[in-house]
């Protein structure tokens, strides 16, 4: 260094010669510096989500894929990298964004701390190959395992809630329909389906789109009724099909292993087939006939008195049901029903699924299989 790049430092009458950072140090400090923030993102953002498998979902094997990413994650954070910490100087501790400061749901918040986890992977991996050799591919492969674990994740959710759901809301075309669902899942909804034969795609999609920010904010699903296109369009959780629909392994190559296809049936041929196809649920009817389905004949409590000892995957009775003869459905064996009229056209909506869902609560479903 030439004589010219030093300064003076005095101290107590002594001059000192100090000589500055080169430009390779800052460069070098300040990736130290980035990797060390980084680390302790994704680690933070890792914890969140494992605590939510651990102590939410009561899931071993998502929490432990969790916590061994994180060790992973600080097997990286050297002395080194913890020593060229400056918090005092860092500008970005002041900064924020409103959507930091509150969850509308705990998939919201999940939500955010994947793409926290995410979006530190990426930093990780790209200013890693500046500090080791390797650090570089293990940031890549861990941020594809994250991807996994988010998908598998948010499949689980959705496979445990409809596990849980006694209640299905299909809806019909309405001027309040948001503030029908709404008052819906006020009374405990926790599943629902959009129906709209007659509308225009960016009606639907704009509608969808509403119905899903909606639903989740409740901790509910939100299902789109035979079109998988608006679905991944409108990211619903999943899509239901009818019998002329396309088949179900088609659509599972659409919308991947995690999200839910349900499949109507009316009969028991079409219900064994849909098993086999992997459905995640069934609609079992119409049990009754209904202006839903115009000129299809009733499949009656039979129908339903054979899903009951017969189907190992959720499934919902479905067609005509209402407060007046929900109790002869699940006398034949419905321990959750679908229901469109007796919601959408009532004039207390949460009322109306308040009594449904303690009539269906009187009866306790029979183990079944996850699908997860």
């Amino acid at each position: 260094m030439k004589q010219a790049d030093c300064y003076d430092e005095s101290t107590n009458g002594v001059v000192v010669m100090v000589e500055p950072y080169s430009q390779k140090e800052h460069i070098q400090q300040a990736v130290y510096r980035i990797l060390d923030a980084n680390l302790d993102r994704a680690r933070e953002g890792l914890r969140i989500i494992e605590e939510w498998c651990r102590f939410g979902l009561n899931n071993s094997q998502l929490a432990g894929e969790c916590k061994r990413m994180r060790q992973e994650v600080a097997s990286w954070h050297a002395p080194e990298l913890h020593s060229a910490r400056d918090t005092i100087n860092d500008p970005g501790t002041e900064l924020t964004h409103p959507q930091e400061e509150q969850r509308a749901s705990v998939k919201s918040l999940l939500q955010a701390n994947f793409c926290r986890v995410e979006e530190a992977l990426r930093v990780l991996e790209e200013y890693g190959k500046l500090y080791h050799p390797n650090m570089g591919k293990a940031f890549k492969q861990m941020r594809y395992r994250v991807y996994t674990l988010e998908s598998n994740l948010m499949g689980y959710q959705r496979q445990q809630i409809l596990l849980r759901s006694r209640l299905y809301l299909v809806t019909s075309p309405s001027e309040k329909l948001l503030e029908i669902v709404e008052a819906a899942l006020k009374g405990g909804l926790t599943l629902v389906q959009y129906r709209d034969k007659t509308a225009d795609d960016a009606v639907r999609i704009e509608q969808a789109e509403k119905l899903r920010q909606l639903c989740h904010a409740y901790n509910a699903i939100f299902i789109i009724n035979d079109r998988v296109d608006l679905a991944l369009a409108t990211d619903a959780d999943g899509v239901h099909l009818g019998q002329q629909d396309m088949p179900v392994a088609i659509a599972r190559q659409l919308l991947g292993p995690h999200r839910l296809i349900g499949r109507s049936t009316t009969n028991r041929e079409e219900m064994q087939r849909a098993i086999a196809e992997g459905a995640d649920y069934i609609g079992v009817g119409p049990v009754y006939e209904t202006p839903t389905k115009i000129g299809k004949p009733a499949a009656g409590l039979e129908y339903v008195s054979y899903a009951a000892k017969n189907c190992p995957i959720p499934w919902f009775a479905i067609g005509g049901i209402d407060a007046n003869n929900i109790n002869n459905v699940i006398d034949a064996g419905a321990k959750r029903v679908a229901v469109v009229r007796s919601i959408m056209q009532s004039e207390q909506p949460t009322l109306v699924t308040q009594y449904l869902l303690s009539q269906l609560n009187r009866v306790q479903p029979n183990p079944e299989k996850s699908y997860v």
